[in-house]
């Protein structure tokens, strides 16, 4: 083998080698430091230090709303809208839980006959509604509890 031939072969294998530690590096950060939570939660003036969640403009209805009454959330407040609601860890639900015991997409809140529905989306927890666990959809009626890990939520007219 030529000397140009060999030179090459060692930086190629030296290059490989550091996109391997950079590759674990990254790996070992997501592992260490978990997944990245988008903040939709804002403090609001008043100096009370309630909490009140970025609603998106089409769910400005009062239709009622839902409140988080014990977790790590209480005092977030959400109007109902005319569409679901998501609930779990994973950013693209309109309630993002910080609960270990809570699903990426844990449960939905949704218009149902005459009022709101709730089921469980598969969660590995399981979802309560007034302390019994739910395993198809059911009428969330205003004053209910919805429990979710950690967490809970209260519909509210």
């Amino acid at each position: 083998m030529s000397e140009l031939t060999l030179t090459v072969l060692r930086l190629s294998l030296l290059v490989l080698l550091w996109l391997f530690v950079f590759s674990l590096a990254a790996v070992l950060r997501g592992d260490l430091f978990g997944t990245r939570v988008v903040n939709r939660v804002t403090t609001t003036g008043g100096g009370s230090g309630s909490l009140a969640a970025t609603v998106p403009r089409d769910r400005r209805s009062s239709n009622g709303n839902i409140l988080v009454t014990s977790g790590r959330l209480t005092g977030t407040r959400i109007p109902l809208g005319t569409g679901d609601i998501l609930i779990g860890r994973n950013p693209e639900c309109l309630l993002v839980l910080d609960d270990d015991f809570a699903s990426g997409r844990h449960a939905r809140i949704f218009p149902a006959q005459g009022g709101w529905g709730v089921e469980d989306l598969g969660s590995t927890n399981g979802t309560f509604v007034n302390d019994v666990r739910i395993e198809e959809p059911v009428q969330f009626e205003p004053g209910a509890q919805l429990r979710i890990g950690r967490t809970t939520i209260e519909l509210q007219k």
